[in-house]
């Protein structure tokens, strides 16, 4: 892991040169762009774990930026510095997908706190999970998407590799549909757990060759992998 990757798009130059070399101080990598298209080729060419964008720039503006970088990624956290504590501008802000925003004039010690607390809901900390398992005659590799069974072995999708580790994690307990569904398809439309439904009838193929292990479906709930002594 490597340092925490900032874009800042701001046409102050006074107010971007602060940011950057205090936000610099703290830790962070950052690049400064003085314009929204600057910022938006930025994006394109390099990986960012936060954007923090200025409402009111030249050439384009925090909004216009905003809804280009969630078109090709939704994940990466925005901050919004706007100039003025409109309630339109802050609606709009959200509704373009930015994930918080502070008011000019603002102290550094409060952005830093809000670049902190939107960074943690970005990337919850990781439970430890073992690389390995062996269950019957299986032997699953979580970090390779890869299935060992007696038969030969299987490079698993995504999709199956992060619906088999949730199911490992919850051994023998009922797994909540909407909440496997959020985690792995991000959210629980009918289009989405009819793909999950697939994707359970996929795993079940695998896992035929242990006779010990079932998933079984709970109606109305979800499912449960167990372990049959």
């Amino acid at each position: 892991m490597g340092h925490t990757k900032i874009l800042i798009t701001e046409d102050d130059p006074n107010l971007g040169q602060i940011l950057s070399e205090y936000l610099t101080l703290k830790g962070f990598e950052t690049i400064l762009c003085p314009d929204g298209d600057q910022g938006a080729k930025r994006f394109a060419r390099d990986k960012f774990d936060l954007c923090i964008l200025d409402l009111m720039m030249p050439k384009k503006d925090g909004f216009t930026l905003a809804k280009e970088i969630r078109v090709k990624d939704q994940d990466t956290p925005i901050i919004f510095l706007t100039a003025k504590s409109m309630q339109e501008d802050i609606i709009n802000g959200f509704k373009v997908g930015g994930d918080d925003y502070i008011t000019k004039p603002f102290s550094m010690e409060e952005l830093l706190l809000r670049i902190q607390a939107v960074l943690k809901r970005s990337h919850p900390p990781e439970e430890e999970f073992p690389t390995e398992f062996t269950l019957g005659n299986l032997k699953y590799y979580y970090t390779e998407n890869r299935l060992e069974k007696p038969s030969g072995e299987i490079k698993l999708t995504t999709k199956e590799n992060e619906l088999l580790k949730i199911f490992f994690q919850n051994l023998n307990q009922t797994l909540d549909r909407s909440i496997a569904l959020k985690k792995i398809w991000k959210d629980d439309s009918y289009f989405n757990a009819r793909s999950m439904d697939v994707y359970i009838a996929k795993l079940r193929k695998h896992l035929k060759e242990e006779p010990n292990i079932k998933i079984l479906t709970i109606h109305g709930e979800g499912f449960r992998m167990v372990e049959v002594q």
